[in-house]
């Protein structure tokens, strides 16, 4: 692979070293190019053009989606992003006063807020204490499931430790105990290989400007084909139906497809713009990305390791991810932080420490040279 080539396919490696792309994602020249094209054709022939087509741009998108995903493209939905996803899921799904909900603890917002209206109904809600290891979360989640647990609702990849969590084990505890088992995927899908059918995945919402490249404002929902009819839609628009290009008579019967969840006009622009970067990772091969952070994030870890930091991700070093968070002993990580940031380089702080996330097109000189502004420090 021509490393080279997509270091110099991203602008923003002439402007910063961006470590934050478990965050969000600097535009390639292939969007910027694709979406200017589009938007010149758009000048000049109005929803006419054929440069890019709604139809075109679902059915591709979805196509890449449901192969990295392992799922049918009927079980896919664009959306906005992964709190509309859970809200879809928290609003639609049927709970019972004294049934409980487990979510996780230090969770990104996304996965909390949509499922609090429910306390108010006589629902609990349990929080899983995080574990320093896959295995150890796995064995006390295990221990805080009751016969009154009714959905579990966990992200991929904690966003504060960089940990994966063990989708596999835990959706085959849920399948056994007819617990439905709800994912935020923004952190993971891109970077950790997930399969929605394998790992018993029923409801999944994730980002696009994430480990996908893709533009703000612009998510994926997921449902199983086996909970759609048991999943009420919130709301309702002209694509909500079946025939929704027919406005009159008015319809009440739903597609019996995910898409009733994109119920209305989307951003077509979003949709070029995510094409053209699926586009470029699916050239690249999406394990050829992940083989590519993984290995620009061992670096990272052992050059931290022997400067001195702790490095959380030393902790379950079996289980690969492309977040490294740490912290430097007697140090405060915002000090290091503000530092890395007068040199251009950006990452972010959660719970006290420094998380970086590489993407494909970072290089490891880029990471020598973190190395060497912290060693200075």
């Amino acid at each position: 692979m021509d490393w080279q080539k997509i270091y110099d396919a991203f602008p923003v490696n002439r402007e910063y070293i961006w470590l934050n792309n478990c965050g969000t994602t600097p535009a390639g020249l292939h969007a910027v190019r694709d979406v200017s094209r589009f938007l010149e054709d758009y000048s000049r022939k109005g929803l006419l053009t054929q440069t890019a087509t709604y139809p075109g741009l679902a059915k591709r998108i979805k196509t890449i989606l449901a192969d990295l995903i392992n799922c049918s493209l009927e079980e896919l939905a664009l959306i906005h992003n992964t709190a509309e996803g859970m809200n879809f899921v928290s609003r639609g799904i049927e709970l019972q006063p004294g049934d409980e909900i487990v979510l996780l603890e230090n969770e990104y917002p996304s996965n909390v807020y949509p499922w609090r209206h429910w306390q108010d109904k006589g629902v609990s809600i349990i929080f899983a204490p995080m574990s320093p290891t896959p295995e150890m979360f796995l064995q006390s989640l295990i221990g805080l499931l009751t016969p009154r647990t009714r959905l579990v609702s966990l992200s991929a990849v904690h966003w504060c430790t960089g940990m994966p969590l063990p989708l596999a084990g835990i959706g085959e505890l849920c399948r056994r105990r007819g617990i439905d088992f709800v994912v935020d995927g923004a952190q993971g899908v891109g970077m950790q290989p997930i399969d929605v059918k394998r790992m018993g995945i029923d409801f999944m919402s994730f980002s696009a400007w994430k480990w996908l490249m893709g533009p703000l404002g612009l998510g994926v929902f997921y449902i199983s084909k086996d909970k759609m009819d048991r999943l009420k839609p919130v709301f309702m628009g002209t694509q909500s139906v079946i025939r929704d290009q027919e406005y009159l008579p008015y319809k009440t019967t739903f597609k019996p497809t995910a898409d009733r969840f994109t119920f209305s006009t989307a951003g077509i622009i979003d949709w070029v713009y995510f094409q053209s970067t699926l586009e470029f990772l699916n050239a690249v091969g999406f394990e050829t990305v992940r083989a590519r952070i993984f290995e620009l994030s061992a670096h990272l870890n052992s050059r931290l390791s022997e400067t001195g930091f702790t490095v959380l991700s030393n902790q379950f070093s079996e289980t690969p991810t492309g977040i490294t968070v740490c912290e430097k002993p007697g140090t405060p990580s915002a000090q290091l932080l503000s530092l890395l940031a007068r040199e251009g380089i950006i990452a972010a702080e959660r719970l006290g420490r420094i998380r970086f996330s590489p993407h494909v097109y970072n290089m490891p000189e880029q990471i020598d040279r973190v190395i060497e502004v912290l060693q200075g420090a």
